[in-house]
């Protein structure tokens, strides 16, 4: 199998900053890009970041210059670090990695909240 474990979520206060963790595991081959997707009550979710495995970025406009998103290859991890928060950040952020395994190719992660209170 293969699993995604998400940390660094919580509370937050408006101009704070929060950095998420997120640790693939399992049997995997190797792991392709990796990103950060959102979700936020009554909305659909959204990519917040993404980054390739050597390194290439990409950022929502929202999020441009506040976020930065980070990858440890060798520790199969993906970074988010956020700053600058406000309280439309706030949501369930969700780590997503194409993984080359023997159990599929894209994987999901369980969801860590991020409340950014003002």
């Amino acid at each position: 199998q293969v699993q995604l474990v998400e940390s660094g979520g919580g509370l937050v206060q408006a101009g704070g900053s929060a950095r998420l963790s997120c640790a693939a595991s399992g049997s995997i081959f190797s792991i392709h890009a990796m990103g950060w997707y959102r979700q936020a009550p009554g909305k659909q979710r959204e990519l917040v970041a993404s980054i390739t495995r050597d390194g290439s970025t990409n950022y929502a406009d929202s999020v441009k210059g506040r976020f930065a998103i980070s990858r440890d290859n060798a520790k199969n991890t993906v970074y988010l670090q956020m700053n600058s928060l406000k309280p439309e950040d706030t949501a369930v952020y969700y780590c997503n990695a194409d993984i080359w395994s023997s159990y599929g190719y894209n994987f999901w992660g369980q969801g860590t909240q991020v409340t950014v209170s003002s």
